[in-house]
């Protein structure tokens, strides 16, 4: 089949395009999209569509704006509508801190969708052909892409956007153009080699073909083919699973491991990619390391995903860290015979002096109560909130260790540690609410009097 044919049997084979409608084919002027722009008309007859012709001019090439006077002419040539728009690219990619070609992307699609709004279109046509397809396999690979970003370039991408040419070579684009004697725009920049496409459609392709085998580009089609089908029966599984694993409300998204746990690794890896891109609305700069990264995160652990985007492994689920409560402030020196109230937390303490003898009957909560050994201590004690480098030896353990860390261990929430008030004799600390006393002032068999702290 001749790119002709080739067009009509993709668009009739995936209903890309409903009898009747408007279609915005996008036009760079290169030998593509100017393909694509015949064909297109060739075909609306036999479908009774409406068309129009778009081009974005990226302003980063020295012929861009001739690009942009042959593609009106083009349209004008073919009696159809025209819409042009313009950005600069480059200005765009360095405030976001993206590629060129990154930005491009993302400024052309909006263009793209804001105009078939505009004008009622309901397709945008775009000109990516089988050597597309091959080449963003290549690249993909290349990179270390998993299953789905081999899958490369979708037919159709949500409701809008439909690609006819998808199974038509650039050969057959350039045999199609020729035998109608169509001119069209030669892009300088598709022979950059600093571009790894460049370079895959230069060197790598054309060595397959030429050493190994001369249908390597159909070859990959379908093998793109044949994965893109298996995609789809694939993420039927993580949309069953995904209902009871990623929990969504009108204030987050989070990630349930519980859940996970049992699945096997490769659902458990795509769930992480859904709830992923749920989040952020895409996968860019996603890399296989992010995902288990998260698929092996600790209690009370952060990961920092990317700049301003933190998660939080936090009861076993994982979702966007919340921005960190005001630090409390509050210090009182505190002689444990008369009660302390402290405002901040709304906690009263008792103190109590008790004999040696009645050690053996004390049964302390460390959620509320701490016996420690009188003799140790230094009155007043210090009551006061947490401190950056806090450090002591709970009881039992080997050495001090970082309150901070202790805490994350204990899955003590970050926000509630504030309301841990730290008692300090001298300078040490005896005791946090919620946590074990000091190895170093516990009661022991040399103990002569136990001082009871009530929390309350």
């Amino acid at each position: 089949m001749d790119a002709l044919d080739n067009a009509r049997d993709t668009i009739r084979r995936h209903g890309l395009v409903d009898a009747g409608e408007r279609v915005l084919l996008a036009c760079s002027g290169g030998a593509d999209s100017t393909c694509l722009l015949h064909v297109m008309q060739a075909l609306a007859p036999e479908g009774s569509w409406g068309l129009a012709v778009a081009h974005f001019n990226h302003r980063l090439r020295r012929d861009a704006d001739r690009d942009e006077h042959f593609v009106r002419d083009l349209a004008a040539s073919c009696g159809l509508p025209f819409y042009s728009g313009s950005r600069d690219v480059a200005a765009y990619a360095r405030e976001k801190g993206m590629n060129l070609e990154e930005a491009g992307r993302d400024l052309r699609y909006a263009f793209l969708e804001k105009t078939a709004d505009d004008i009622g279109a309901a397709r945008i046509a775009t000109a990516h052909t089988m050597d597309d397809q091959a080449e963003t396999f290549l690249m993909r690979l290349l990179r270390g892409s998993g299953r789905s970003g081999l899958t490369g370039i979708p037919v159709r991408r949500g409701r809008l956007i439909v690609r006819p040419l998808i199974r038509v070579t650039r050969a057959e684009v350039e045999a199609y153009l020729e035998g109608q004697a169509w001119a069209y725009r030669t892009d300088a920049s598709n022979r950059d080699r600093r571009y790894l496409r460049n370079r895959i459609r230069l060197e790598l392709l054309p060595f397959l073909r030429d050493r190994f085998d001369p249908g390597i580009i159909p070859r990959l089609g379908r093998l793109v083919d044949v994965l893109q089908a298996e995609e789809a029966w694939l993420e039927s599984g993580v949309d069953a699973a995904s209902s009871g694993a990623i929990l969504a409300d009108q204030d987050s998204i989070r990630l349930d491991m519980n859940a996970l746990s049992g699945l096997p690794l490769a659902l458990r890896r795509r769930l992480v990619r859904r709830f992923l891109s749920l989040l952020r609305g895409d996968l860019r700069r996603i890399s296989f390391k992010d995902i288990e990264t998260i698929l092996t995160l600790e209690e009370g652990r952060d990961f920092t995903l990317e700049k301003g985007l933190v998660l939080r492994r936090e009861r076993d689920r994982v979702g966007i860290r919340p921005d960190p409560p005001p630090r409390m402030s509050y210090q009182f020196s505190w002689d444990p015979a008369a009660p302390l109230h402290i405002p901040e937390l709304g906690l009263t303490l008792s103190g109590e002096v008790l004999p040696a003898s009645r050690r053996g009957s004390l049964k302390t909560d460390d959620r509320r109560e701490a016996g420690l050994d009188a003799g140790t201590l230094r009155l007043p004690l210090t009551v006061r909130c947490r401190r950056d480098g806090d450090r002591y030896r709970p009881l039992g353990a080997p050495g001090r260790a970082k309150l901070k860390e202790i805490f994350r261990a204990r899955g003590v929430a970050p926000e509630e540690r504030d309301r841990r008030p730290v008692f300090v004799s001298g300078e040490s600390i005896v005791w946090v609410l919620g946590l074990p006393v000091s190895e170093v002032h516990k009661i022991s068999e040399s103990t002569s009097q136990v001082l009871l702290i009530r929390v309350e």
